[in-house]
């Protein structure tokens, strides 16, 4: 039995996780100005889309190679129909909604220029939600991220994912709403000018 196709889409599924770890960390961690501390707007911008397309080649040849793995038999459309594989069904369907996740803010990137800006900042959130069903998929699917050192690099993942999660809620609660900030704004200015 040809064993090629099985490493390739257990190693490919791996690196997805952790380039969709960071991408999703560093979407949580830009500003509203879409800024990092240190780093200018440009190159945030360009990380964050070049992680998020080496992502996606990552879980294509992830999905490629599960499919031609003669071990089990995974077609091909339930890479993206949820539910549809018999092999697994629970946790490869939690993968197909995170790729049509995915899908959606891949199309809607596309089209940002001629969309509503709230409609695509709507579809673009679903990476809150991409993220946690791809994890799900990778522990349930993989008896390999179960136990030893890649159960730990799983568990550094989801902490490193709720540790920037807890720190972006503590600086939304910290904002001063905007109607506040510009009021804020406007009495300091009115005391320097005293």
């Amino acid at each position: 039995m040809n064993t090629a196709f099985w490493y390739a889409s257990r190693a490919t599924g791996i690196v997805a996780l952790l380039l969709l770890t960071a991408v999703l960390v560093l979407g949580i961690a830009v500003n509203r100005q879409g800024r990092l501390p240190g780093l200018p707007r440009f190159a945030v911008t360009g990380l964050h889309r070049n992680l998020s397309l080496l992502s996606v080649a990552f879980i294509a040849v992830h999905v490629v190679t599960a499919v031609l793995d003669s071990y089990v038999h995974i077609p091909l459309l339930s890479a993206v129909i949820p539910f549809a594989s018999g092999y697994e069904r629970l946790w490869i369907g939690l993968g197909a909604i995170s790729v049509d996740l995915m899908l959606a803010m891949i199309v809607t990137s596309l089209l940002r220029g001629r969309m509503n800006r709230v409609l695509w900042r709507a579809v673009h959130l679903l990476a809150y939600a991409s993220w946690p069903l791809a994890f799900g998929h990778s522990l349930g699917a993989s008896t390999d991220l179960q136990q030893g050192w890649l159960l730990g690099l799983s568990a550094a993942c989801a902490l490193v994912v709720a540790v920037a999660v807890s720190w972006r809620l503590a600086q939304a609660a910290r904002q001063v709403p905007r109607a506040a900030r510009v009021s804020a704004v406007l009495a300091q200015q009115k005391a320097m000018t005293r």
